[in-house]
């Protein structure tokens, strides 16, 4: 291989809610001049923090550099809904499902188990909590085609569940909007910028973080060589976690489709808003389909987040003025859904990046003998980004762990149709999801 340009980068437009609600914090120093390490991951996302900490761990005499294109937490980990989801949203009834449904758990309860023990070793203060969380429904439609199945794979699986009733659902989440929930306590809520941030800054001795440090060109004829634009790492060996931009370092080229979502934080409500909504503290909403519908989370400080219309962005930007309109559909939804508040506004606006497969697999595993990777976790990287992150770190090290083989179970990305077919293929199936769902908005 001769060195190959990195083309697209990711882009902070500083936005994130997430953040702009924290203290601010210091990055670390940027990458300069020549480095020479046993490892180089590459990514300080999900994938990437839990993939330099297992190293470390692994191989404690080695060094590990962790490179970030930008600020750790600005980017697509810093900017989802704040859901460390334990359970498959739709599994099947066959033995053959159920059993993929199990090493699916048992990858998503393996990465809260994780998440939870550096919280508590370092006193992460991430806004981490376990009320479980609601997937709800808007029509009876909804009901019928997706939380009775689900509640039904509950049962098969044996997993705790509550099936909620529309009154009762009412009173829980302070809207009228939903037909009807199954709440499942395993899901924990934070705030996704809080978590990245505390992982990056309590990394063991033998990892180095350089942020702003974006790799620009990758040469790997001899052993590891990464030029970022003040210097350059040479390693023996690479774990990649950059996700949706994977193929852009030559990987996974054409089988991943990049998906854009957006997301807006409420002001903080006041002591006589919070008694208006009158309901529980401290809940979140998946809906029966994330296409159509919203996600919405109610936080423990008193905002209300909304996130919808997840669609196809190729280049992973989106201008100012796309914000400015989703403000306002935000503002409109969330009027919908709180009409008891009608002066609370969005306080910030944000589109989030995320990576999906056509056939939902992630990108995990060897890519060369030196080249390990984990990517395109599927809107799910909370959980399932740092799982594969923590194996890919053991399966190079060739440490056995039966978690590598539920990984690869789930597959690998398959082929995409090449553009300008995949592009009117996407939309139209958006479309067709749109419109088969459009009960649930």
């Amino acid at each position: 291989m001769t060195t190959r340009s990195v083309t697209h980068l990711p882009r902070d437009d500083n936005t994130n809610g997430w953040s702009h609600i924290l203290t601010p914090r210091t990055p670390k120093a940027a990458l300069q001049g020549d480095q020479k390490s046993d490892w180089v991951v590459v990514g300080a996302g999900y994938a990437g923090l839990a993939a330099a900490r297992r190293l470390a761990e692994n191989r404690p005499d080695d060094r590990v550099i962790l490179l970030d294109a930008g600020e750790v937490g600005e980017n697509a980990s810093g900017r989802n809904s704040g859901f460390a989801i334990d359970l498959p949203h739709n599994v099947g009834s066959s033995m053959e499902e159920l059993e993929g449904s199990h090493r699916f758990m048992a990858l998503a309860r393996a990465a809260i188990d994780y998440h939870e023990a550096q919280i508590e070793r370092y006193g992460i203060d991430c806004d981490w909590t376990q009320p479980g969380k609601y997937h709800c429904a808007v029509s009876e439609q909804g009901v019928r085609e997706v939380l009775e199945p689900f509640a039904r794979e509950l049962d098969a699986l044996e997993e705790p569940y509550t099936w909620i009733e529309k009154a009762e659902l009412d009173r829980r989440l302070g809207t009228t909007h939903f037909a009807a929930g199954v709440h499942t306590p395993g899901c924990r809520l934070m705030n996704p910028a809080a978590l990245v941030r505390g992982l990056a800054d309590n990394m063991p001795d033998n990892v180095t973080l350089y942020e702003n440090s974006p790799v620009t060109a990758m040469d790997l004829d001899r052993g590891i060589r990464l030029s970022t634009p003040n210097g350059q790492v040479i390693a023996e060996q690479m774990i990649l976690g950059v996700n949706g931009f994977a193929d852009y370092f030559g990987y996974f080229e054409q089988r991943l489709l990049p998906m854009a979502a957006n997301a807006s934080l409420s002001r903080q409500l006041t002591p006589a808003e919070r008694d208006a909504l009158g309901c529980e503290e401290n809940w979140g909403v998946t809906p029966a389909n994330a296409f159509a519908s919203i996600t919405m989370r109610y936080t423990n400080d008193h905002r209300i987040l909304i996130r919808n219309n997840i669609y196809h962005n190729r280049k992973m930007r989106e201008p100012e003025s796309h914000r400015r309109h989703i403000k306002q559909v935000h503002k409109r939804l969330f009027d919908e859904r709180f009409p008891m508040l009608p002066e609370v506004d969005m306080e910030y606006t944000w589109t989030g990046f995320l990576c999906l497969a056509q056939n939902g697999a992630p990108g995990f595993g060897k890519l060369a003998d030196n080249v390990y990777t984990s990517v395109c976790q599927n809107a799910v990287g909370v959980t399932k980004g740092t799982a594969g992150g923590m194996l890919a770190a053991d399966m190079a090290c060739g440490i056995d762990n039966e978690l590598i083989g539920y990984m690869e179970s789930l597959g690998t990305p398959n082929k995409l149709p090449p553009r300008p077919f995949l592009d009117i293929g996407v939309k139209a199936r958006l479309a067709w999801e749109l419109w088969k769902a459009r009960k649930e908005v």
